[in-house]
């Protein structure tokens, strides 16, 4: 199977992770793996990161990359909690506006350094608070 069409068990986070495992340092995710996942180029994710487009392939266990897509996974996982389907809480991840953010996406909003603020707000929707 190739990066561009990464299959994702549609209610197994942990079959996510499992598939965002890099091959060569198992302990990091890898750029392109993530990309395929949420159907992104890699420029895409380059920008997210705020990193240079090269550093995705010259230097995917750049500090700033992995970060980003740490951060991210920790959503996404919150995000599949609450919804109960990893294909809904990727969909969610990349095109929900979120109106307590000004209808900034939460992709976005982990970009700048928002990724707990969304993670609060994940909460308080899983409790019945907002929404």
């Amino acid at each position: 199977m190739s990066e561009a069409t990464l299959q994702v068990d549609s209610t197994s986070f942990d079959a996510l992770l499992s598939k965002l495992k890099d091959d060569a340092r198992p302990a990091n995710i890898s750029p392109a793996k993530f990309a395929a996942a949420l159907d992104y180029p890699l420029q895409i994710v380059a920008e997210l990161a705020h990193v240079h487009r090269n550093t995705v392939r010259n230097n995917p266990y750049s500090a700033d990359l992995q970060g980003y897509m740490r951060d991210a996974v920790r959503v996404l996982q919150a995000a599949t909690d609450l919804r109960g389907d990893v294909d809904d809480a990727l969909f969610w991840f990349k095109n929900h506006p979120i109106r307590d953010f000004d209808r900034k996406t939460a992709d976005r909003l982990v970009a700048e350094g928002k990724s707990d603020a969304v993670l609060r707000y994940l909460r308080t929707l899983e409790a019945g608070a907002t929404g």
